[in-house]
């Protein structure tokens, strides 16, 4: 497992979303670098990893990544968020410190759970994955863009993210799309022994915000910040918010 390294400071661990790698925090590294070491991570299958065989699903993911990285604050965007999740409930000894950008324990709706995406959303993103990945992706990155105020810029440098590090595996994409279907974290929230930021747009059409202030109030120590004119990926938009909500949570939170 490689793993990019900028900065200087305390360590913080950066995991990315779905189809996506770590460069995709560019606008977000720049901001933190000078006070933090940033250990930005290649999921399983994706970037620099491509060729791992780490299956890709939340424990193993997990374990890889607490494999390398030291103990710290961790900070996962969407997909990420659910493996940064996973890792502080399995080894909370090792994460000091979580924070969930635009990221849920449970991504889909249910009975008690109606802030949640309709399950046949991700049947259609699978299906379409099947027929034309490229296509899918595509798709998918309008849905992260649509509501930010920056919306053309912020499709740019989703496309532009995507393929800067070879092109994703379908197989893992469609693994990717499972675990965002499939997971649902919730009753460790009230388990969890670290603080714990939810930060997210207010125009995400992703990741609900309600959903984000749901699961902050199962948690304890657990903080919500909304991002007002911000969609799915609001590190690309607002990259100065984001970087003073999350000093000012580690700050405070962690030595």
């Amino acid at each position: 497992m490689q793993v990019d390294i900028a900065g200087s400071g305390p360590p913080l661990v950066l995991l990315h979303g779905w189809a996506m790698h770590g460069g995709i925090f560019a606008p977000l590294i720049e901001r933190l670098r000078e006070r933090r070491t940033l250990h930005v991570v290649d999921l399983p299958g994706h970037g620099h990893n491509r060729g791992s065989s780490v299956p890709l699903a939340l424990d193993a993911c997990a374990q890889a990544v607490l494999d390398v990285v030291p103990d710290a604050p961790w900070c996962g965007w969407s997909l990420g968020g659910l493996v940064a999740l996973q890792a502080a409930v399995a080894q909370p000894q090792r994460v000091s410190a979580l924070a969930m950008l635009s990221a849920t324990p449970k991504f889909v709706i249910a009975d008690d759970w109606m802030q949640g995406m309709p399950a046949e959303v991700f049947h259609g993103f699978e299906a379409g994955l099947r027929s034309d990945w490229r296509a899918t992706i595509d798709r998918f990155i309008a849905l992260e863009a649509y509501g930010s105020d920056h919306v053309r810029d912020e499709l740019r440098m989703l496309r532009d993210a995507v393929l800067a590090h070879g092109e994703p595996s379908p197989r893992v994409l469609a693994e990717g799309l499972q675990v965002l279907e499939q997971s649902d974290l919730r009753d460790a929230l009230p388990c969890l022994r670290m603080p714990s930021l939810w930060l997210g747009g207010r125009r995400d059409r992703l990741v609900n915000p309600q959903a984000m202030q749901a699961a902050a109030a199962l948690a304890p120590q657990a903080r919500f910040v909304q991002v007002e004119h911000a969609g799915h990926a609001p590190f690309l938009t607002h990259a100065n918010a984001v970087a003073d909500a999350l000093l000012g949570f580690l700050s405070e939170h962690t030595a």
